[in-house]
């Protein structure tokens, strides 16, 4: 996984990306379930920085971290062109530096589900619950066990644009609700099209398995809910959100 040339793309790809409801999301669960006064808050796996620059321009105080510094300059002049200060960091999340007494912290749009190593998911809820302050709350979704072992199995999906066309096809892994994504990009080139091809990893947990890590880390687990609603999950949600709040 390298988010080399994909990061060149991203946008492009997600433009039918929810972002008004992971915005919606944030807004609300800050106002139901923190006294903290601040809103000063890190997006973990930001990307190319678009939830981070929205929250920014509605005027919480924002950084954003990222493991891919091709992410990162794209969110950097992105910022940049919207006119909004957002600091960008270069780092591993399971492995945080450099912040405390945060009122907040999210990770969303699969964010956690590229670490495959359990470990490196207990690492990640230690790291960012050093990085808050009491009381702080920490959002984020992660793939269900559903979508990981029935959705995605042996899955292909492909679209095709003028400008930028992809096949992506899902492959199961050892490792138990895990999958490959094997993505193939056809870019065009004036008269011609240039492939580029990339590998991502991604597994999930049991909903119970993120709970039972989250209080190890010194959090209490307030809600979880699915696919952008306020219900609990079902055996078929796809998406699992998280509302968990620092001791």
């Amino acid at each position: 996984m390298t988010y080399a040339r994909f990061a060149d793309w991203y946008d492009a790809l997600m433009a039918e990306a929810p972002y008004d409801a992971w915005q919606s999301f944030v807004e609300r669960a800050f106002a139901q379930y923190t006294k903290r006064p601040g809103r000063r808050v890190i997006d973990i796996g930001c990307g190319t920085g678009e939830l981070a620059i929205r929250l920014a321009k509605a005027g919480w105080q924002v950084s954003g971290v990222d493991l891919s510094e091709h992410m990162l300059a794209v969110a950097q002049a992105k910022a940049e062109a919207a006119g909004v200060e957002v600091p960008f960091f270069e780092q591993n999340m399971a492995e945080l530096d450099g912040f405390s007494d945060l009122d907040g912290a999210f990770l969303f749009c699969d964010a956690l589900n590229y670490l495959t190593d359990e470990e490196d998911v207990k690492r990640t809820f230690a790291a960012v619950s050093r990085a808050l302050g009491g009381g702080g709350l920490l959002l984020f979704d992660v793939h269900s066990v559903y979508k990981m072992d029935v959705l995605f199995r042996d899955a292909v999906f492909a679209d095709q644009d003028d400008d930028l066309s992809y096949i992506w096809t899902c492959h199961p892994l050892d490792w138990p609700h895990s999958v490959g994504h094997e993505l193939t990009f056809f870019v065009r080139r004036g008269e011609w099209y240039e492939r580029y091809d990339e590998w991502h990893e991604q597994r999930t947990f049991a909903r119970e398995v993120y709970e039972r890590w989250l209080e190890s880390a010194g959090f209490e687990v307030l809600e979880v809910t699915a696919d952008f609603t306020d219900a609990p999950p079902t055996e078929t949600a796809e998406r699992l959100f998280f509302v968990a709040r620092k001791r």
